[in-house]
């Protein structure tokens, strides 16, 4: 199903359903079709929201996980959202971790998937080679545990992406941003519940990162998911979203 991309002032975003906002926070080369299982799986319990993140349209200034998450407070502010459901993948769920330590009282739960905020293999600054759309399909193969996830469709998406330049250079800085705002010594003051739920086979945030976030997460569970990569909810969905429902269902209401 395609869903409309509302938009308010400044604001692009899919809102679908009826019920507790769940905010889905995309990630450096997220599209809706990242959630599109989720959408459908959610939209008849909860009102779900995805925000589309300026990537490409904050100046260089303000390129940065601390910037991404500013934009998402003044979305939820804008749309007056009542307390939610944050759920992020990859730098999405950095973005969310941060608008959590500054505003708690907004998130009634986190989960993450494939977060960065501690450590990741990012692509960083030799992912935007451009021009070269083998490397970039290996590339973008990279993120899956099953290569066939990384339809033509995909691929030809982060390829586009990486091949303007000024795009390619925001993506670079956002990279950077979220290696050098880790988040090890702030996540003990993170009181929120958090599900944590993660491909066994992710290499980009590898296992041993889920592990550290449900270490110094006081209030996590942490759920794997074999024969997965690092974007569970688009490679393993019927699994992820029984996962997130059972969350869910705990802090209802």
């Amino acid at each position: 199903m395609e869903y409309e991309i509302k938009h308010s002032g400044k604001f692009n975003f899919v809102e679908e359903g009826e019920g507790e906002p769940l905010v889905l926070l995309h990630g450096l080369f997220g599209a809706l079709s990242n959630f599109r299982d989720l959408i459908d799986h959610f939209r008849s319990t909860h009102k779900v929201i995805i925000p589309m993140l300026p990537l490409f349209d904050l100046n260089i200034l303000d390129t940065t996980v601390s910037g991404l998450a500013k934009f998402v407070q003044k979305f939820i502010e804008a749309r007056q959202y009542g307390k939610i459901h944050l759920l992020g993948n990859s730098l999405g769920g950095h973005v969310g971790l941060v608008y959590v330590l500054r505003h708690p009282e907004m998130v009634k739960t986190i989960t993450l998937t494939g977060s960065s905020g501690l450590f990741e293999n990012g692509m960083g600054e030799t992912y935007p080679k451009r021009g070269d759309y083998d490397f970039i399909r290996k590339k973008t193969e990279l993120t899956f545990y099953d290569p066939a996830v990384a339809t033509k469709e995909l691929v030809d998406e982060v390829f586009g992406i990486v091949n303007n330049r000024l795009k390619a250079l925001k993506i670079i800085t956002l990279a950077k941003s979220a290696i050098r705002h880790n988040l090890g010594d702030e996540l003990k003051d993170i009181k929120t519940p958090a599900c944590l739920i993660w491909g066994k086979n992710d290499t980009i945030t590898p296992p041993m990162v889920a592990d550290e976030f449900h270490k110094l997460l006081p209030n996590s569970e942490l759920h794997w998911i074999d024969k997965c990569g690092h974007a569970p909810m688009m490679e393993v969905p019927g699994e992820f979203n029984t996962i997130l429902e059972q969350f869910l269902a705990k802090h209802k209401g």
